[in-house]
């Protein structure tokens, strides 16, 4: 019968233990290897938005409001200019609009009563010279027969008949014109003035408002261009502003990871200054690869294309600046959910 050596059993069993651990620390190796496949890891830089204010209208600045560094809200007015012209372009269309709205009440009202009378009058006074002169010349042509007048005579007599008849049709005529009023297209064209007086006027408050230079958003002053008294164009800009809401992450992708993520996928974002993590959704994914030299397409260099990213960072706060160095982790799990409700 065969004893068991008491050392070899020991050895054995060292190394049944060696064994084991070996295999443990292997299979931890491969889980957490695959644990770190599921969250991909990019990298990229805070891209936020900013915006030049400027004046639409010329003239002298007469408010600063804001300096740099302050913080605005969005229809906070932040800067003005000398309003003085543009209060005078605005009484002097509300002049002419007034102007013209008066002309065209007297085309809709038409003559005036006293006018009408006066007309009305001149074609008694025509009707008057008209029998007058008809009397004279029925008188000077029986006065011809019986030789007590010339032909002469009857023929001015009868000139001035026709000619007082003719006064009389045009004060009849012109009594017509007085009582029916303005022709329908002098009303049209009163009514198209007070049109263009109205949209001037309107043009003219409209340049009036613009003399307020408004927030469009809420915002950070990053920059103040100008002072009061400087003379300025329009569009010149006066303030350069970077807006708070949204706040973007500019990140890029290697063309084998491309398939792990899609449009819609929740992320977490980290900075290097502080442990906080926030939280977004990609929002876009380039279609186009930014390589160089783009015209290459061996196959070794085919893994270098990059695609860019924009992350929309829903709960971004002041911590995060323009160009800060970020790191993005998407979820592997979510991004595939993505993909597939696709």
């Amino acid at each position: 019968m065969n004893t068991v050596n008491p050392r070899t059993s020991k050895m054995r069993w060292i190394a049944i233990f060696i064994a084991v651990v070996a295999i443990g620390a292997v299979l931890s190796w491969l889980l957490r290897d695959s644990s770190t496949q599921d969250a991909l890891r990019l990298y990229g830089n805070v891209d936020i938005r900013e915006v030049d204010l400027s004046f639409r209208q010329p003239g002298r600045i007469a408010e600063m409001a804001f300096d740099e560094g302050d913080s605005v809200s969005a229809g906070k007015v932040m800067a003005r200019l000398d309003a003085g012209p543009y209060h005078d372009a605005v009484a002097a269309a509300e002049a002419a609009l007034r102007a013209a709205n008066a002309e065209l009440d007297k085309l809709h009202s038409g003559n005036r009563p006293q006018e009408i009378t006066q007309a009305r009058e001149r074609v008694r006074q025509a009707e008057a010279a008209a029998r007058e002169a008809e009397r004279n010349y029925t008188r000077q042509r029986s006065l011809l027969e019986s030789g007590a007048s010339s032909q002469r005579t009857v023929d001015a007599a009868l000139t001035a008949h026709e000619h007082a008849a003719a006064n009389l049709a045009a004060s009849k005529a012109a009594l017509s014109l007085a009582t029916a009023g303005f022709r329908d297209e002098d009303i049209a064209a009163g009514e198209a003035r007070v049109a263009v007086a109205d949209a001037a006027l309107a043009q003219a408050r409209t340049a009036l408002s613009d003399t307020q230079l408004v927030a469009p958003s809420d915002a950070t002053v990053i920059a103040r261009v100008r002072e009061p008294g400087s003379m300025v164009a329009s569009s010149t800009p006066v303030y350069s502003l970077s807006l708070r809401d949204p706040v973007y992450v500019r990140a890029y992708i290697s063309e084998p990871d491309l398939g792990r993520i899609a449009p819609g996928a929740k992320v977490q974002v980290r900075t290097d200054s502080s442990s906080k993590i926030y939280h977004g959704q990609i929002g876009f994914i380039s279609p186009r690869a930014e390589f160089t030299p783009k015209t290459v397409e061996t196959v070794d260099l085919r893994t270098d294309l990059v695609y860019r990213l924009r992350i929309v960072v829903t709960d971004a706060d002041l911590a995060l600046r323009q160009g800060m160095p970020i790191t993005v982790e998407v979820d592997a799990d979510l991004a595939r959910d993505e993909r597939v409700r696709e």
